[in-house]
């Protein structure tokens, strides 16, 4: 179509129809077509409706303007532009249009009325302007003043912080010279002022890019760097805050909707991503930044350099930090605390560096960019190795530490340099506690991979055993029993363990214990004695020991609340094995007699890894609260909780849900809300184990209790997973029980169960031999089946569902009967054709249900005749065809019993069918005997 009158037509019936889109490409298409001036203006005027329909307020006043433009008098042009300028806030521009428009038609009172209403707007506007102005200067005035009173002053800074945080506060503040005020606020070099002035600056810079920017250049990304590094953990938060506020606002996220509001125009915002960036990268290496300043600058750059998505390829960010800050990110990995040169550190700073190396790497797209990661990291840590300066060789090693605890298969790669493993054992032997420190250390990391173990097995025991035994150093002692025990445990059985710690695990157990309770250690050690324990739990003797020490246990919990990868890991790690929750392979006896034969080892079960060992153990961690400690590790962040980590933790939670007397403990202590995210993100081992804890849950816990709110609806699809015929027969009959329980509950949670397209597992399963799975799948379906969306599947031509659902009524398990006669009497009563389907879609129809209305069991029979009811209601014909059959009999048989309240119930269902029968006029009313 290229005729504009005719697309302007077109337009015009699109949007009578409410179908504003169309309508909207109608009118572009007409605009681009069209040379005659008047038609302009109408077109122009009528696309300005739509953007108004549409809540894109901005365009709708570009388009009034136009067609105002070509006429200056176009009423409805000016009324549109009128209406779209109120909706962005412009309330004087919008009475100015209004006033037009009353001025041509001075008679119409939509006019008039539009004029009082915008009149009165802007009177309350200035009301509240002139009102949060005088505010403003006078919270400003008490805190500027020394004088004050300390009670006036906090109550003056939180009202600041509030007002920041609205946007016509936040606008107020920034017109009247706030941002210099606040500036003061914070040269005060009082942290209660400085904490109020930054608070109010984040709620300014929130959602607002122009603002944002604006005070970024005013106070100066420097300024902003040097408050970061103060040594004060709660300003330099707050701080990084500011600054994360700010950078999100430059990035475009975080942005609030505001229905087309128009935006200020703001330079490219690239040039002040990059030199924020360059900033925290030059904090890494400063040692004017406290400890905590650089743990912010990391958490920065850890959250906004590397991609978000994957999908997108644009991954500059990451490369431009790789080329300007990863020698400064090394060098932070390299420090050695125990150093005097040492930069000053936090617990988690180079553990936070560990992990920005990692997610840099993970962020590369190709290998040529991975190759120039790896070329970087190999010359830094080259040009630190001096046999002549063994200090500066230590930090080589330490370099090499950090980024095995980062990317992973790249410090492997680094261990393969020339003399870097020699080294490393070589420092074992070395007479100087802090060479002993480091390369103990460095050796736990490399030993993860089985070759780099194969090579210090054969290098590096015997120096590990010899400082373990000699130094009196409890933090080098310590580092050299992990060692021994990695070591040792690296064929994943407590086998190699023993050897390693000749037969004296419980002893090193006992020490690790010790050193856990020690609180008078640095965290940093004590993160080791977790760690030792990951291993030496590989005992029994050991794991059941641990488990009844309580101080221990509490000790391990509050460390893993803590935001270290490696804790987290080791203590998930520890307690999948006193809960025994590992896979174990199942030893086939004629392969065990040969080993026996060829005198080969044979691991045989401990006496205490049998189940009720193993039950005590899992009472004994709730009753600690170990699902407190677990639901607090789920909510750490990403980086630090892998998905090996999240693995192990369902795991547990997986063991601690065997017991259904202890889910309502779990679900107490918040095991099912942290049980979610470990069923929708991990590895799939992990996700399975995690769904089927929450399976054990749902089956047997109120829905509104364990998972209150909307949080139910997230565990539908974990259950809904189960259903797959790749998981085994009790994780299916479990998420059965679940979803069964699940659409008992609410029609939304059954409508949701169907979207998750779970009837089709669920139909599978009622076909099922076998009697419990078949018996829970069609529990299920008698819930689903009030859903009308289920219902409608019954009707539907081209399917076995009714048939199927009938079938089961007559099979000679009673519960699948009860389940299936409840369907059919809910489907039957809900949906009248069903009625008749019934009658075709099996001949042995009339006798099933002849049997339900005779049964023994009260409920059965009780379906049964609402069945016969509901049939007999649906239409004469059919009820015709029922009383020419022996039901009538039965039905007789059972009206005329004498009043008894136990199956009150069921006589008088079967009287209302006779009932029905007499009013269709089929049969005579007859008296009872």
């Amino acid at each position: 179509m290229e005729d504009p009158i005719q697309l302007k037509e077109e337009g015009n019936k699109y949007f009578q129809a409410s179908d504003y889109e169309k309508a909207l490409q109608s009118y572009t298409q007409a605009i681009k077509l069209n040379k005659d001036k008047g038609l302009q203006a109408v077109l122009y005027r009528n696309r300005a409706a739509c953007f108004l329909k549409k809540e894109e307020y901005a365009k709708a006043a570009s388009d009034a303007s136009r067609a105002i433009d070509i006429n200056a008098s176009d009423i409805k042009a000016l009324y549109r532009r009128s209406q779209a300028l109120e909706k962005l806030g412009k309330l004087d521009q919008a009475f100015k249009d209004a006033q037009k428009c009353a001025t041509i038609e001075p008679r119409n009172k939509n006019f008039q009325e539009t004029l009082r209403r915008l009149g009165a707007n802007i009177q309350e506007k200035l009301r509240i302007q002139f009102s949060t102005d005088s505010r403003v200067q006078k919270m400003f005035e008490i805190l500027l003043d020394e004088n004050s009173e300390k009670e006036k002053r906090e109550k003056a800074a939180n009202n600041l912080i509030v007002l920041g945080r609205e946007e016509a506060g936040a606008e107020r503040i920034f017109q009247n010279n706030g941002v210099s005020l606040l500036l003061q606020l914070i040269e005060t070099k009082d942290p209660e002022l400085i904490l109020a002035a930054v608070r109010t600056l984040s709620g300014m810079c929130t959602g607002h890019k122009a603002r944002a920017t604006a005070i970024l250049h005013y106070l100066g990304i420097d300024s902003i760097c040097m408050w970061m590094s103060v040594d004060n953990e709660e300003i330099s938060l707050a701080v990084c805050n500011l600054l994360q506020t700010i950078t999100d606002c430059l990035l475009g996220q975080g942005m609030e909707e505001h229905h087309g509001k128009e935006e200020a125009v703001v330079l490219d915002t690239k040039k002040d991503l990059r030199m924020i960036t360059m900033r925290l990268l030059d904090m890494l290496v400063s040692k004017k930044v406290s400890g905590q300043g650089r743990d912010q600058a990391l958490n920065l750059l850890n959250k906004n350099i590397p991609r978000k998505d994957l999908k997108d390829h644009d991954n500059s960010r990451t490369i431009f930090v790789i080329d300007n800050g990863l020698k400064k990110i090394l060098k932070v990995v390299g420090q050695i605390p125990e150093m005097p040169d040492c930069l000053p550190l936090t617990e988690n700073t180079q553990l936070t560096a560990s992990v920005l190396l990692n997610k840099l790497y993970d962020d590369l797209r190709c290998d040529p960019e991975r190759d120039n990661y790896r070329v970087i990291c190999e010359e830094y840590i080259k040009s630190k190795i001096d046999p002549q300066n063994m200090d500066k060789t230590l930090h080589a090693i330490q370099m090499v530490s950090g980024v095995l605890q980062g990317p992973f298969d790249l410090g492997n790669k680094l261990l393969g340099m020339k003399g870097v493993m020699e080294m490393m054992v070589a420092l074992c032997g070395s007479e100087r506690e802090i060479d002993q420190l480091v390369a103990v250390e460095a050796l736990i990391h490399a030993s993860t991979k089985l070759s780099r173990a194969t090579f210090i097995i054969s290098n590096g025991v015997a120096l590990l055993k010899e400082i373990y035994k000699k130094t009196k150093n409890e933090k080098i002692k310590i580092r050299a029993l992990v060692g021994l025990c990695k070591l040792g445990s690296a064929g994943g059985t407590d086998y190699g363990l023993r050897q390693f710690a000749e037969g004296s695990t419980e002893k090193l157990a006992r020490q690790c214990r010790k050193w856990l309770c020690n609180t008078s250690i640095d965290a940093r050690t004590r993160k080791w004695a977790v760690e030792g324990l990951a291993y030496l739990t590989l005992d029994a003797d050991v794991k059941d020991d641990f488990v009844e020490d309580e101080p221990a246990l509490q000790a391990m919990f509050e460390l893993a609340k803590t935001s270290d990868k490696t804790i987290l890991y080791s203590v998930a790690s520890a307690l999948v094995n006193c809960t025994n929750s590992y896979d174990t392979k199942e030893l086939v006896p004629e392969l065990v007699q040969l080993a026996k034969f060829s005198k080969q080892h044979v691991p045989e079960e401990h006496p205490k890894d049998k189940k009720d060992f193993v039950v005590k153990r899992v009472k004994r961690l709730l009753k600690a609260g170990v699902v407190s400690a677990l639901a607090c590790m789920v909510k750490a962040d990403s980086a630090i909780l892998t998905d090996q980590s999240k693995e192990l933790i369902a795991r547990v939670f997986l063991a601690l849900c065997e017991d259904p007397k202890d889910r309502g403990t779990i679900v107490a202590q918040g095991g099912g809300k942290a049980l979610i995210p470990l069923a929708v993100e991990g590895t799939d081992v992990g996700k399975i184990k995690a769904s089927h804890a929450l399976a054990k849950i749902a089956a047997i816990s109120n829905p509104d209790i364990a998972f209150p709110g909307e949080r139910v609806y997230e565990v539908v699809r974990p259950l809904v997973s189960l259903l797959n015929t790749e998981r085994d027969g009790l994780q299916n009959y479990e998420a059965l029980l679940g979803l069964t329980n699940f659409s008992g509950r609410s029609d939304k949670l059954r409508l949701k169960i169907v979207k998750e397209k779970a009837l089709p597992d669920i139909e599978n399963y009622m076909f099922e031999n076998h009697d419990q799975l078949r018996q829970a799948a069609t529990e299920c379906m008698c819930n689903l089946v009030v859903n009308k969306e289920v219902q409608e599947r019954f009707v539907a031509d081209g399917n076995d569902r009714l048939k199927l659902v009938v079938l089961l009524c007559g099979e000679d398990d009673e519960k699948v009967q009860v389940a299936a006669a409840g369907a059919l009497a809910m489907l039957t009563a809900a949906q009248k054709k069903l009625c008749s389907k019934m009658t075709e879609v099996t001949t042995q129809w009339l006798e099933i249900l002849q049997r339900l209305c005779l049964h023994d069991n009260m409920e059965v029979q009780h379906r049964g005749l609402v069945i016969a009811f509901n049939l007999i209601s649906a239409d004469k014909e059919l009820a015709k065809k029922l009383v020419e059959t022996e039901l009538l009999e039965i039905l007789t048989y059972i009206g005329k019993q004498e009043d008894d309240p136990k199956k009150q119930h069921i006589i008088n269902v079967a009287r209302d069918c006779l009932t029905r029968c007499m009013d269709y006029g089929l049969i005579k009313p007859l008296s009872r005997a």
